[in-house]
This record gives structure tokens, sequence and C-alpha cells, in this order.
């Protein structure tokens, strides 16, 4: 934890709020590209398949750059880190959006992930930091529900400025709101030291322990389940007879943020082995039925669950696959940090790479099974939450394992 002296942390709730902004931005930026993907497919003259390993790239640049960058970083002053983060976050965007080719937006892509990898973990850090003890918690859910709101707003605005403006001009508003941002965390942040360095080793000492390295792997097998459709949702969906997405993005969004907001009251009430397993249930049956009403010549389920219309039916299986995905990573931590208290924050940026890893894994499988038809790529998404249930199931015993 960075000290701070009290004076500092009497006045941290503002730039906690600035702070989330630059979250909702890299959140915004990690899945707008969902929005507008078959756009962005035709305009670089690529398969929509491949055009959805933009996102795998991302992700897995994430995953891998974030405990790199918070050990090379460490001694660097919080502020400069963050508003250097933001910078090269907004320049990535911006070469995104001119990029002449897809190799070249790939590389773009690799950049903007380096300046999310940088600022997520560091913005948290620093919130938590900003604020007395007993409010701690509460600014660090202040931080990263500006990743679940960029889902429910930041990714329905990009959708729509992708139909009306162009892909080019939805990267490049992300562009200018990460630098706006950069500008707004440069004012309002007090000065503050780096951190003593940790070795990148010990970071990963961690994963020694029995517990943590049985937790993890929960984390990367939700989110791909989840991203296997998330990453191609705008054929996925057209793919189920609902014409437009932008508002089918919101539902999504809007169920990520109750989701995980649900998510932390309901682990501390009834525990996560109890809240995960129910979580991934509910993403099994909704991507089990959005990928039966995908199915060529499929029968509309609607009939059998209340007399829905088909529209009405895709917006709650939308909304409850949004809320089963972001509902996870509340128990995680809460098992992670319970598992390695003393290590709470490496296990939760361990647990950060893990969820962008199972991003990328999921686009990966998406771009694979999407050419044989968005049935398919729901079915995946609905077995790999299946096998998330069962490993869930049997891993609910290291709740209770303590260092």
């Amino acid at each position: 934890m960075l000290n701070v002296p009290n004076e500092t942390e009497s006045r941290g709730l503002a730039p906690t709020l600035v702070l989330a902004l630059g979250t909702f931005a890299v959140g915004t930026d990690a899945f707008v590209v969902a929005g507008f993907l078959p756009d962005l497919a035709a305009s670089l003259g690529v398969t929509e398949g491949a055009a959805g390993q933009s996102v795998t790239v991302f992700a897995a640049a994430y995953a891998v750059l974030s405990p790199v960058l918070a050990t090379v970083a460490a001694r660097v002053p919080r502020r400069v880190l963050l508003v250097a983060a933001l910078v090269v976050l907004g320049l990535a965007n911006l070469g995104s959006a001119l990029a002449p080719s897809f190799p070249v937006l790939v590389v773009t892509r690799v950049l903007a992930a380096a300046g999310a990898a940088a600022y997520t973990p560091g913005a948290g850090a620093v919130a938590a930091a900003l604020v007395r003890p007993e409010l701690r918690a509460r600014a660090l859910a202040v931080v990263v529900g500006g990743l679940t709101v960029a889902t429910a707003l930041g990714v329905p605005l990009g959708d729509l400025a992708g139909e009306r403006l162009g892909w080019r001009y939805a990267l490049g508003a992300v562009a200018v709101a990460c630098l706006a941002v950069a500008a707004g965390v440069r004012a309002v942040m007090p000065v503050l030291p780096g951190a003593p360095p940790v070795p990148l080793r010990a970071r990963l000492d961690v994963l020694r322990r029995p517990a943590v390295t049985a937790i993890l792997p929960l984390t990367v097998l939700g989110m791909a389940a989840s991203y296997t459709v998330y990453a191609y949702s705008a054929p996925a969906l057209r793919a189920v007879g609902v014409g437009g997405t932008a508002g089918l993005l919101f539902l999504y969004g809007l169920g990520a943020v109750l989701g995980n907001l649900a998510a932390g009251y309901a682990t501390d009430r009834w525990g996560a082995h109890r809240v995960l397993p129910a979580a991934y249930l509910v993403m099994a049956v909704s991507l089990g039925l959005l990928g039966w009403m995908a199915a060529p010549g499929a029968a509309a389920p609607s009939g059998a669950l209340s007399g829905m219309p088909s529209g009405v039916l895709v917006g709650v299986l939308v909304l409850a696959w949004g809320a089963s995905s972001w509902c996870q990573t509340p128990p995680q931590q809460h098992r992670l940090i319970a598992a390695a208290p003393r290590e709470a924050p490496l296990v939760v940026s361990l647990n950060s790479s893990a969820i962008y890893a199972g991003i990328g894994a999921g686009t990966l499988l998406g771009g694979l099974t999407l050419p044989s038809g968005a049935a398919l790529t729901y079915g995946t998404g609905a077995a790999l939450a299946a096998v998330a249930l069962a490993y869930a199931l049997a891993t609910r015993h290291r709740d209770r394992d303590r260092p």
C-alpha cells in the first residue's frame, strides 16, 4: 500500500471519480470492437472471425504485460504512471483508427493493451491509498465499476458511433476520451511516490499456493465462456433474428453492472461457493437458449417460456448473460484474498491477468466456431459455462483454505 499524508486521504474521493473515468475509457477500449466488428472486417478486407482476433491480441497482451509492467514501473511516481498510461492508450487508439491494414491494427491493439495494463492496477492501488481505511473498499468498487459501466454505456455508444460515423471515428472518440481523462488525472491527482519494487519472481511465488492455483483457472474458464460469444455479438445477435445490436449491448452492460453489484452483496451474505455455481448455471442456460434460437430451422422457444415474444426473450437472455458474466469477479477475488491474505494485491493482479486470458481464449474459440454458424458459437460458450460450473463445484472446498 502506498503511504500518503492524512490530508491527502481526506480529499481522495474526487480523484477516485476521475480514476473511474479512466477505467471507463479502458473498458470501452477493450470491448468496443464487438459493436462494429462487421464494418471493421469489411473495411480491412478480413473475415469477421479474423477481425475478432484483435480482441484476442489485446486480451493476451494485457494478461502478459500486467505483472511485467507492475514490476518494471514500480518506482515511477503514481501520477506520472497513470497519465503516461492513458496517453499511450489514447495514441494507440488513434493509431487503430488510422490503421491502413489489419496487421497495423493488431500492433496498435498491443500498444493499447500496454497502456491499459499499466493503468488499471495502478488506479486501484492509488484509489485505495487516497482514502481513509474504512472507505477503501468503496473506492475500489468505484474504480472497478468503471469497467462494468463501460459495458453498459461505452460499448453501446461506440456501436452507435460506428453505425452513424464508421468504426474509425468510434476508435477516434475513444482516443479523445483517453487523452481528456489523462488531462483530468494530471489536474486533480496529488503527487504520490512509487511503490517499493517487488521482483517478478516474488510476484509469481504466490502461484505455489495450492488454493490459489486451484481458484485461478475458474476465472479463465468463466470469462472464456462469456467472451466466446461477446466478441462476436453483432453477428451472433443477428442470428437470433433481432435487428439493431446497440439496445441489446446496453442490456448486456446493464446486466453486467447489476450482476457485479449483486454478487458483492450475495458473496458477503451467502458465500462464493453458492454465488459462483448459480452464475455459471444462469450463463449456461442463457447461452444455450440463444444457441437454440440461432440454429437454422429451430423452433423459437418463446412459447415454452411464458409465451414471451422472441424479441423480449432475447433481451431477457442477454441481460442474464451479462449479469452472470460480470458477477464472477467479486466472489473470485474474495476466494483469492481469503486464500492468500498477505498477498492480496498480488492475487488480485493475477486475477486481472486471468480475466484477460479468459477473454483472449474465448475470442479465439469464437473466431474458430463462427464460420460454422452462430449456434455453434453459442453452444461452445454454453459448454464452457457448464465446465466452469463443474469446476466451481469441485473446488468450492478451497474457500475454506487458509495459509
